[in-house]
């Protein structure tokens, strides 16, 4: 495969290339035990089920009665979570769980159950994020200072622009760059840390000087949202 890219095998089990941006599925590897033979299969079936295109569900063992040692040490090897319906671990086993970092989700209730391996499931997701936009400003001037470099003379158009955003350069509505930050903010003559709508300030763009009059500047941030599993 080529480096940095991940392969995925789909159902077909045609195998292809992750699309640019895109993770590679996580496993949730289990190891079932359960109270009767009947839990044991229907707890089996309903965690299967839970499998998304983000998160893949597989068993590794099940079995009737007390989570042993042997379970434990398979986890760990695996890195699998031990299921408990209706059952408890042995002493041993318990100890050696809190010994081996093995996480064991006991339940005796199949929704409860369920909703905990989802949750599981959610906390193997990769992180998101989102652009927050926070406002606007039109380049009504530019300054060429020779030490300084060109300084964006603006009026803000809506929101507030602060020193701590990323920036976006916009001409006639294509980008010109991005991800910038601004490596001076001043009102009047004083230095601010922002900048609110209708407010005229002055700007520099760190590393940048191809302003030009009638250019936008778009401030904005990059925050990270909780991921979700598809449905």
């Amino acid at each position: 495969a080529t480096p940095g890219l991940h392969t995925f095998t789909d159902e077909t089990g045609a195998v292809r290339l992750a699309a640019p941006g895109e993770s590679a599925p996580k496993d949730l590897k289990l190891i079932i035990r359960a109270d009767v033979q009947g839990s044991v299969e229907a707890v089996s079936q309903s965690l299967l089920r839970l499998a998304t295109p983000e998160v893949k569900v597989e068993v590794l063992h099940s079995g009737v009665g007390a989570i042993t040692t042997s379970d434990v040490n398979l986890a760990a090897t695996t890195g699998a979570h031990i299921i408990g319906f209706g059952v408890r671990p042995e002493a041993q086993a318990a100890a050696l769980a809190e010994q081996e970092h093995v996480r064991i989700h006991l339940h005796s209730v199949i929704y409860e159950l369920i909703d905990d391996v989802k949750a599981a499931m959610t906390g193997m997701l990769d992180p998101s994020f989102q652009e927050k936009s926070h406002g606007r400003a039109e380049i009504r001037q530019v300054f060429k200072i020779s030490r300084l470099g060109n300084i964006a003379g603006c009026y803000v158009l809506d929101g507030e622009i602060a020193r701590s955003h990323h920036i976006r350069l916009l001409r006639d509505g294509a980008v010109v760059t991005e991800k910038r930050r601004l490596a001076s903010l001043k009102r009047v003559k004083d230095d601010v840390s922002k900048v609110a709508a209708g407010v005229e300030c002055g700007m520099v763009i760190d590393g940048f000087n191809d302003i030009r009059e009638g250019d936008v500047i778009e401030a904005y941030s990059i925050e990270q949202v909780a991921s979700a599993l598809s449905s």
